[in-house]
């Protein structure tokens, strides 16, 4: 499943952010990924453990607990802390790759991976190329997104990032383990609560609609780890 989420950022937040990476320093991408991915990835990431990239973590995280949407695509157990990169210059691309399973998390433990997602910082007409390319059981999909919107996708998906060619893409990627370890079982779960709430917007609180509502919990009881 893959679900795009406009305006997860604000354009308050937005701003603040880029303030922040106009005036800041990056490490080499091929720091933070495994032996396949770093013989197709070239671009910067903000190191762990800046001050730059914890200030747009804690901005990035606070907008994920607010959207509703979010949630009800992820139904999130837990997130690794959001990483942001630049593609610009030579260093400009991302091949075909497939994430890591499993993520070591920064304060401990490790975070499995379920699902992938990209928060554009920089807006579509600021640079050419870099489409998220993401491969799956719905296609090829070319992703380009508005600053401050973002794409969620499975954790398994084959994708990459086009060369950019001209200007600079800023963008922050995160991974997600969900409630839910099953893409099939967690689409059903969303399709459901879109149509509840579809429901109850149109026709206010029915019976039915009460017991659907239960259905749905009852599946995700049934489905959930926690």
């Amino acid at each position: 499943m893959l679900i795009s989420i406009p305006n997860l950022l604000n354009p308050e937040q937005l701003t603040e952010i880029r303030q922040i990476l106009d005036s800041t320093d990056w490490q080499d991408g091929r720091l933070t990924v495994g032996t396949q991915a770093a013989t197709v990835k070239r671009n910067r990431q903000l190191p762990e453990g800046s001050e730059s990239l914890a200030h747009i973590r804690a901005i990035v995280t606070q907008a994920l607990g607010n959207s509703a949407l979010f949630f009800s695509a992820a139904l999130p157990l837990k997130l690794l802390p959001p990483f942001v990169n630049r593609y610009e210059g030579d260093e400009n691309y991302y091949g075909n790759h497939i994430d890591n399973a499993m993520r070591s998390h920064p304060k401990g433990g490790f975070v499995r991976a379920d699902l992938s997602a990209t928060l554009f910082f920089s807006e579509p007409d600021e640079y050419d190329g870099g489409e998220l390319v993401i491969e799956d059981t719905f296609g090829t999909q070319r992703i380009k997104l508005q600053a401050g919107s973002m794409v969620l996708y499975p954790g398994s998906s084959v994708h990459q990032v086009t060369p950019v060619t001209k200007g600079c893409r800023l963008a922050s990627f995160m991974f997600i383990q969900s409630m839910i370890r099953s893409d099939a079982n967690r689409r059903i779960l969303f399709e459901m609560d879109t149509a509840i709430s579809a429901l109850r917007q149109r026709h206010g609180e029915s019976d039915e609609l009460v017991r659907l509502t239960g259905s749905y919990h009852n599946l995700l009881r049934a489905w959930a780890d926690s």
